[in-house]
């Protein structure tokens, strides 16, 4: 059963932004709110292979290895910073214009999902969360980490979609001026730069 206090903890995780939010906050406001939607389910599927992880173990490992650690590590910084460029160009997927992109909803999703698939804290982050809330039988290991993760990521395609859909209603207030329009590129262009220069000091 899902205990009150692991929704509790789940939501305050979820909502405290991060580089998903800021992500799916960056589409809304760039493209609208299929846009926005498509990069909230494209960050929820994000964490399967990191809950995966957790559930068959394979996070200890991750944690245990400083190599394997440090090469995730490095991509996700690498793409963060490509994130950070593409925003900064003003005329890639991350860009805030009224002018319409050729991105995709799969690539859309795509890029979200690598987001949080190149971050490895996040199996760790599991392997942490989750077993305070298992009730203990050996059994239902498995089963009781699944559900708990599976509620997560609801929690968080929820909590995303609402912030995507909140930028995507501001989008239209923001289209007539261009010093708002590029004041924002360059803003997601520094926080992604901050959130892979933080990520490049992450330790295992």
């Amino acid at each position: 059963m899902i205990s009150l206090q692991f929704l509790i903890t789940a939501f305050v995780v979820v909502i405290a932004p991060g580089t998903g939010v800021i992500y799916t906050l960056a589409l809304g406001l760039g493209q609208g709110r299929r846009a926005a939607i498509a990069a909230a389910f494209g960050c929820t599927f994000g964490i399967v292979p990191h809950l995966a992880a957790a559930c068959l173990g394979l996070a200890a490992l991750l944690h245990t290895s400083a190599v394997l650690f440090t090469v995730v590590k490095l991509a996700g910084v690498a793409y963060l910073l490509y994130l950070a460029w593409g925003a900064l160009k003003e005329t890639g997927g991350m860009a805030i214009s009224p002018r319409k992109t050729s991105d995709g909803l799969a690539r859309i999703a795509l890029r979200g999902a690598l987001i949080n698939v190149l971050n490895p804290k996040l199996s760790i982050f599991f392997l942490a969360l989750l077993p305070p809330f298992l009730s203990g039988a050996a059994d239902r290991v498995l089963i009781e980490m699944t559900l708990l993760g599976a509620v997560f990521m609801a929690m968080t395609f929820a909590v995303f979609v609402v912030y995507g859909l909140f930028a995507a209603g501001m989008r239209r207030w923001l289209l007539g001026s261009e010093r708002v329009m590029r004041w924002l590129n360059r803003s997601f262009a520094a926080v992604f730069a901050a959130l892979a220069g933080r990520l490049a000091f992450e330790r295992a």
